[in-house]
């Protein structure tokens, strides 16, 4: 029997087709049956849940975690360098007094209110 002859008579028995018995019929006399062994279902979710599937998922997990932190990572350290620039660009420096946003006249007010003179 032809590999096409043996796919009609398949696609043909799944259906409500009237003819339904003849192709299961022909099926089995080509030496195709749909009879499976027993414990073969138990087989199939023993190998699906397997341990190197799991370990195979963890390590598949973890490289993609691995992969979004550098990507996140990559992108703050972007923006912190673009911070820093547009401060040394609007300051003239890179001093602590600029990256907290002060000015040096405002330095000694600001000692005075929090030392209490």
């Amino acid at each position: 029997m032809k590999f096409s002859e043996i796919k009609k008579l398949m696609i043909d028995s799944l259906g409500n087709n009237p003819e339904y018995g003849e192709s299961v019929r022909k099926l089995e006399e080509a030496g195709i049956s749909y009879d499976f062994s027993e414990g073969f279902a138990g087989r199939v979710l023993n190998k699906i849940f397997s341990a190197d599937v799991v370990v195979a998922k963890q390590i598949e997990l973890s490289r993609y975690l691995n992969l979004a932190f550098s990507r996140i990572a990559i992108t703050g350290v972007a923006a912190i360098v673009m911070l820093l620039i547009s401060i040394f660009l609007m300051e003239g420096d890179l001093s602590f007094n600029s990256i907290i946003g002060i000015s040096d006249s405002q330095t000694e007010s600001i000692v005075c209110l929090l030392s209490g003179n």
